[in-house]
């Protein structure tokens, strides 16, 4: 597996962000049936999934959980890191962690577009923030308090998150 591509975002007053990076793992996927290969993928390494669909067209944010958006059909434009963030293209393959409190949205998307969302088993009950209408201070708070999960919901090991998100 090549290495992962990281991306850090700064907390931007609306958008509290994390100190630990974005990481974007490329997989290659089931033929037969992507969404449950990578729904598969996700539960055997203790981020079960919740559900499939796109990603909200408006910035937003969870500030209790970790998120996994796993790309199985199409691509989409996605913008990380709050308003002023950065522009990142995921396809069909990308599975995109973000810390708890990174901003995300989707600026547009192909009309195959699909992902699997999935999120560390102790943190099932994820709330939804949305930029500039949470309580800052309060998220920032329940972020620090986020722990870090066990094993990377991609390679199940030590490796990619874990050492990308330091205790």
């Amino acid at each position: 597996m090549a290495p992962p591509n990281l991306w850090y975002f700064d907390d931007d007053g609306r958008t509290p962000n994390n100190v630990w990076p974005v990481i974007v793992h490329r997989v290659t996927l089931d033929a037969n049936d992507p969404a449950a290969g990578l729904e598969r993928l996700l539960a055997d390494n203790d981020w079960p999934p919740q559900w499939r669909g796109g990603v909200f067209d408006y910035h937003h944010f969870h500030s209790n959980a970790h998120e996994a958006l796993a790309v199985a059909t199409g691509r989409a434009e996605l913008i990380l890191g709050g308003e002023h963030g950065e522009t990142v293209t995921v396809s069909a393959g990308d599975i995109v962690i973000l810390p708890a409190g990174t901003g995300h949205c989707c600026m547009s998307a192909s009309a195959d577009f699909c992902l699997v969302a999935g999120y560390p088993s102790d943190q099932q009950n994820w709330d939804l923030c949305r930029t500039g209408q949470a309580d800052i201070d309060a998220a920032r708070a329940r972020i620090r308090a986020t722990t870090r999960p066990a094993q990377d919901p991609v390679t199940g090991g030590r490796d990619g998150l874990l050492t990308h998100w330091p205790i």
